[in-house]
């Protein structure tokens, strides 16, 4: 990283007098907490300090929206980088001077959002059971998927915070593949995809972060940043599935031709057995 530039997720600007982006449906501030991660404390304290804009009030209850949360997700950020509490007051008001509200939000909300729009489901353990028989008798499988995330305890039910994930494993248990070996595919996975990830921001960050902030962050090309950042979600999504689909066609072809061997010989044929026609035998006049 050049002298003088600042990390990207170091960074993100603040506003304590204006309201964020609305949303159709407002998030109560227990809600707001729980999504964040946080407590209804902190949220309130967090507005205190100005690291919060207020909540929108509707008579004697506030309304917050995905700006609010956003910026909770910033803050728990930079607290995990060991920035204080004032640190990250004084870093996110040097974003204030010269960038428009709109453009501000919006690389917040860019650099924030979940990258998987799929929702997570609550299921019952019959349920669960249903679709991984083997668990009910083999605890070990059992605290591995929850060790994994695969599968989330909560009061008498269980979360899936990918269903699809889950259900994926259940098809290949039913085409034979043992539970255990799918959870540690998942293990392997994840970290196949976490260097995969890496990489992919790292290409943001030389090629367009790093240049961003070694111009001293111009507030004209903020948008064309929060672009870029919104571009890399599909675009990385497509590359991996594309680069995937080539490289399953080029590993089952392999396979298949391993699997298949050698051409088998003739059953008809014995070995050894020379079946040239014989020459035909010479006159002993004729020889002479």
């Amino acid at each position: 990283m050049p002298p003088g530039a600042i990390a990207l997720a170091d960074v993100t600007p603040i506003d304590d007098t204006v309201g964020l982006v609305s949303r159709a449906e407002p998030i109560t501030v227990d809600e707001l907490a729980r999504l964040a991660g946080t407590t209804t404390r902190n949220v309130r304290n967090y507005q205190t300090l100005g690291l919060l804009p207020p909540p929108t009030m509707a008579g004697r209850v506030g309304h917050y929206d995905e700006g609010h949360l956003a910026r909770l997700r910033i803050i728990a950020r930079l607290q995990d980088q060991g920035f204080s509490l004032s640190a990250i007051a004084a870093l996110l008001r040097a974003w204030e001077d010269g960038r428009a509200l709109a453009e501000v939000l919006g690389f917040e909300q860019a650099l924030t959002a979940p990258w998987s729009e799929e929702p997570p489901e609550v299921v019952s353990a019959e349920e669960l059971l249903e679709l991984f028989p083997e668990a009910a008798g083999d605890p070990v499988v059992a605290a591995r998927a929850v060790e994994l995330g695969l599968v989330v305890p909560e009061a008498g039910s269980f979360r899936l915070p990918s269903p699809s994930l889950v259900r994926a494993g259940a098809e290949l248990v039913d085409v034979g593949v043992p539970l255990a070996a799918t959870q540690e595919e998942v293990a392997a996975l994840r970290g196949d995809m976490a260097r995969v990830a890496a990489r992919f921001v790292a290409l943001f960050e030389s090629h367009v972060w790093e240049p961003f902030a070694a111009d001293g962050m111009p507030a004209e090309r903020l948008a064309q940043v929060t672009d870029a950042l919104r571009r890399l979600r599909p675009l990385a999504a497509i590359a991996v599935t594309s680069t995937l689909a080539h490289a399953m066609e080029e590993a089952v072809a392999a396979s298949t031709a391993l699997q298949a061997g050698p051409a088998q010989p003739d059953i008809d044929a014995k070995p050894g057995l020379d079946l040239r026609p014989e020459p035909e035998a010479v006159s002993e006049g004729a020889a002479r």
